[in-house]
């Protein structure tokens, strides 16, 4: 696996992407409890690895 600089070192895999995001839902529970379709479908992203967590911060942050 090729270290992608978009993301940090503990969140280079889908399945650590998945747990940083966890982390950070039980950190700050509205990103869960508050959480609009449109969020978890760029939740999804970072998973995935399309956006790094600073585009979701920034694409949600323009929908408000």
């Amino acid at each position: 696996m090729e270290y992608n600089p978009k993301f940090g070192p503990g969140a280079q895999t889908p399945a650590q992407r998945r747990t940083v995001l966890m982390r950070l839902q039980d950190a700050i529970p509205s990103l869960r409890t508050k959480a609009t379709p449109y969020a978890r479908q760029l939740y999804g992203r970072y998973v995935a690895g399309e956006l790094s967590w600073p585009e979701v911060r920034q694409a949600l942050s323009v929908q408000m």
